[in-house]
Parts: structure tokens; sequence; C-alpha cells
């Protein structure tokens, strides 16, 4: 992480280049998720995400008002288990469109929590702007007893209007910490402190409806970018496979089979294979699919030519990224080269 020095003199500029008493202009977009979720009573742990409403989700926190000239669009209404590469196409070009033509100082994204991590991740490799693109979401739905969603959302505002975040890439707000997009996990099913930032901790706070940052991401990431999808109507085929102790390889093999341009491992340890799965692995490079190995270790690298020698068969190391984020970066780097070597180089700059 580099210092913040530059980035707190870009802030001050920032806020000083404003008109005295104007309001950031944010845009939120809803998605749907347990934020926009219904349960059958305010106890109840079992309720059905995506049934409320951006119109609904904004009268609930009216806070933010104070904070942002707010308005909102509703993009989807689904739980983000069903998120998929189409709404993700959609979302990134919305999001240009809203900040480099719309004249809006900053996005919130409300989403589910179980796939915000990815949609984070590809919005943080195809949005082309410095202005800040917060995801929030919640654990319990809009009607529970003491719902984060209220609190999720005000926080998530207060990111997107302060200068601060500016140019950190896009960032989750979840529990009152922000989150890098490449590092952030969600590490338990049911909690709302569930979401970390992996082995390089949260990238800031809010408090008091003000983003206070401890540090900046060092890798690439939005106008840095090499990746664009303005022109882009679908993404390449990639499936994840995961390892454990005698895998069969009849999920690597039925990929292959269906036209997959990539398969991402989710092995063991340091992204090993179980053998049978090494032997279609191997086929599968050779015939043209672009094998990565990542880990289902929840953190630590998965590294270049350790215990597998990644130079001599064409697959491509994952390094901090765990398999989820891994196929999302080699969706999209298959839309710019198949060359094993220049995908391992963009797995480390990205």
């Amino acid at each position: 992480m580099r210092t913040l020095k530059h980035f707190m003199a870009l802030a001050l500029a920032l806020a000083m280049a404003l008109p005295i008493g104007a309001k950031p202009k944010i845009r939120i977009i809803a998605t749907g998720g347990t934020i926009a979720g219904v349960s059958v009573t305010s106890a109840s742990t079992a309720y059905t995400a995506g049934q409320v409403g951006i119109q609904t989700l904004l009268d609930a926190v009216p806070q933010i008002l104070n904070l942002a000239d707010v308005d909102g669009e509703q993009l989807v209404n689904i739980g983000s288990q069903d998120m998929n590469d189409e709404v993700w196409i959609k979302l990134a070009k919305r999001i240009n469109e809203i900040l480099n033509d719309e004249g809006y100082d900053g996005v919130v994204v409300t989403h589910g929590t179980d796939t915000m991590e990815e949609t984070a991740y590809f919005l943080n490799l195809t949005v082309k702007s410095e202005k800040p693109v917060i995801l929030a979401g919640s654990m319990r739905p809009s009607n529970a007893i003491s719902a984060d969603g209220p609190a999720n959302l005000y926080n998530a505002v207060a990111a997107a209007s302060s200068p601060a975040c500016r140019g950190m890439g896009v960032l989750c707000c979840m529990n009152n910490q922000l989150l890098d997009a490449k590092t952030v996990i969600k590490t338990h099913t049911i909690d709302c402190d569930t979401f970390e930032g992996g082995p390089s901790g949260i990238i800031g706070y809010i408090y008091n409806g003000e983003a206070h940052m401890l540090q900046t991401p060092n890798n690439k990431h939005t106008v840095n970018s090499v990746f664009d999808v303005s022109k882009i109507s679908r993404l390449p085929k990639v499936g994840i496979v995961y390892g454990y102790a005698n895998a069969s390889p009849i999920p690597m093999q039925a990929l292959v089979a269906a036209g997959f341009d990539g398969i991402v491992l989710a092995g063991v340890g340091d992204g090993n294979f179980y053998k049978d799965v090494f032997d279609v692995a191997v086929k599968a490079q050779e015939s043209g699919v672009q094998i990565v190995r990542s880990s289902r270790c929840p953190t630590g690298p998965t590294c270049l030519n350790s215990e597998v020698e990644d130079s001599k068969y064409h697959f491509v190391a994952s390094l901090d990224l765990n398999p989820q984020k891994a196929r999302i970066l080699l969706m999209l780097a298959l839309t710019k080269t198949h060359d094993w070597q220049e995908i391992q180089q963009l797995f480390k700059e990205y």
C-alpha cells in the first residue's frame, strides 16, 4: 500500500473546488439482494431477497439527503446468487454513463452479499472513472429487527460523497468498514460482520458520516485498467472446479466438453491438483482451454512455479486472487489475449 499523502492533497483540492454549500450528486443503482429483502416476520430468519424497490430503500434513510443530492434507479431486483455476466456488463456500462456523461460525483450500488465481492472486482476492472463507486448490502432483510441495510446505505452514500474515496477504485461498504474490491471476502454465512479485507485488512471506515482512509490499493484498477466492456455483449465462458481428496475428473471434463474457454481450479493447498484431474487439465490446456490454478484456502497466494511447473504446462497461477475473482480476471483477460504468459502478467498487475 502506498502513502496517503498524495491522496490527501487531491482530496483537499477537490473539496476546495466544490462550490460553497454544494452537495455531491450521487446516483444509487439498486440490484436487489437482502437489503431489498422481506422476511415473513421481523423476527424470522426466513426471507425472500429482492422484494422492495429503490424508492423504499431511499425512504428508509432520509438522513442521506443531508450528505448529498441523491436519486436512484432500479437496474434489476434479484438475489445476488442469480447475478450473471449480462447484468455485470449492463451495470458497468451504466456506471460509466452516470459518472462520465451525466455529471454525477459518485455511484452507490445496492447488492446482495453472496456475490458482492465478485461484482465489486468486475466493476473495479471495467469502470472508467476515478469517482467513487461503492457497493453496499445487508445481512438482514429490510423489515428485520435491527436491519443493517439502512446504516450500510447511509455509510455508502457518505463514502461516495467523499473526496477521500476518489481514486481508490471500487469499494464495498459494510458494517462501518470500507473494503478494497480485490481483497474483500465474505467470511461468514449469516453474521453482519462477515466481510473482511484479507491479509491487508480494511482500507478505511465511516465515522459520523465521514470517510477515513487507512491505506490505498496498489493494484491496477478503473481508469488504469486495460479492460473495456463498452462494446462487449458477452464474456468468455469460464468455470470453476473444486479440488478435494480423490477428486473426480468429471467436472473438468464436462466444462471442456461444453466448450468453456477457461477453467479455474480451486485447488488444495497451493493450488494443487488431484492426479486424475491434473491429467485432464494438461490435455485441456493443450487443446486451447486456459487453466488457472487458485486455492480453496481462504487466504494466502497461489504461487507461480511452486508445487506445480506452470511454465512447463502453460498454466496460470492466480497469485493473490481467490477462485471466484480469478474467474472474473480470466474472463476479461480472454477478451484481450489467449497467450498464457500475457495472461499471467495480467494476474500480476490486477
